[in-house]
């Protein structure tokens, strides 16, 4: 098979996401999505040559393509996924494969736990279709580049081996937002933590400031000034870099903390600068600091 960085001569990466069904096909695939892949679910197999002469066209906006298909129940793709992939491979297509598997007893109990019969079961057993689907699909497993065996994964622990595999550490990062607002406006609906900093001095009521933005040198060392700022924000970013440890050994892809004030341009608009530049030098997470309410004064 190829390695990770191989793709395709025109530049397009293709992914063949299969494996068994209950597996976690299904969440592998949203991840996937969240890492910017193109992801089509349910595809035939003879219908991928198609998809990607269409993705061919779109000249480089598709560059990542990622392909779920399995057996579904229809016999004639039994071997139809196998020989797609050695086509394609014939053709110079670099296709890696990504096979979810899982043990026959945690297979059972999924479907147990949602009430449906296995795709390949028809008149026999949960088991009987199981093992039907672990013959046929023998020879993609091992020629997988990469498989991953969610018996003992929950969705948080696949989504992160996902990611591991399919992601550049840029793209594994955790993106935290830090975001200032004024509560005249209303809190954030996505903040996922929400701080308030009307206890420090308002710089709006010193006549010479009041034109400025937290942006500004001149508000910033008013609002520094006071010590309460700068003890506040060694206490929140101590509690922060343990829950963006947290989100990034979760596979959260990303989090919002909001910082407000009365208006949304003084107090939490410097404070909030200087929150993104602390966590910045002491965290993993990729930064962007977002004034919401500046304007809307």
């Amino acid at each position: 098979m190829t390695t990770e960085n191989e793709t395709r001569p025109d530049g397009i990466d293709v992914l063949l996401v299969t494996g068994m069904s209950g597996a976690g096909k299904t969440t592998a695939a949203r991840v996937l999505e969240d890492l910017d892949w193109y992801v089509v679910d349910n595809l035939p197999p003879q219908m991928i040559a198609a998809l990607l002469e269409l993705v061919g066209r779109a000249e480089g906006a598709l560059p990542k393509v990622a392909v779920v298909a399995d057996i579904r129940g229809r016999s004639t793709q039994r071997t139809d996924l196998d020989h797609a992939v050695d086509e394609y491979l014939q053709q110079g297509i670099m296709v890696r494969v990504l096979f979810l598997d899982a043990s026959d007893d945690v297979l059972v109990r999924r479907f147990e736990s949602v009430r449906r019969p296995h795709p390949l079961q028809g008149e026999g057993t949960l088991l009987d279709g199981i093992a039907a689907e672990r013959e046929a699909l023998d020879n993609l497993r091992h020629r997988a580049e990469v498989v991953i065996d969610t018996s003992e994964l929950n969705v948080h622990e696949l989504g992160r081996a996902v990611r591991q595999a399919f992601s550049s550490e840029e793209e594994q990062a955790l993106r935290l937002t830090i975001m200032s607002f004024g509560f005249k406006n209303g809190l954030p609906k996505d903040a996922d933590h929400a701080a308030d900093v009307r206890f420090l001095p308002n710089p709006h009521w010193v006549p010479h400031l009041r034109p400025f933005t937290g942006t500004d040198r001149e508000v910033a060392d008013y609002v520094f000034a006071d010590p309460a700022a700068g003890e506040f924000l060694d206490h929140y970013t101590a509690a922060l870099k343990i829950a963006v440890a947290g989100y990034i050994r979760e596979s959260r892809g990303y989090a919002t903390v909001a910082l407000g004030c009365t208006g949304g341009k003084h107090r939490s608009v410097a404070m909030a600068e200087e929150l993104g530049r602390r966590l910045r030098e002491q965290t993993e997470a990729r930064i962007t600091v977002r004034h919401r309410d500046l304007g809307r004064e």
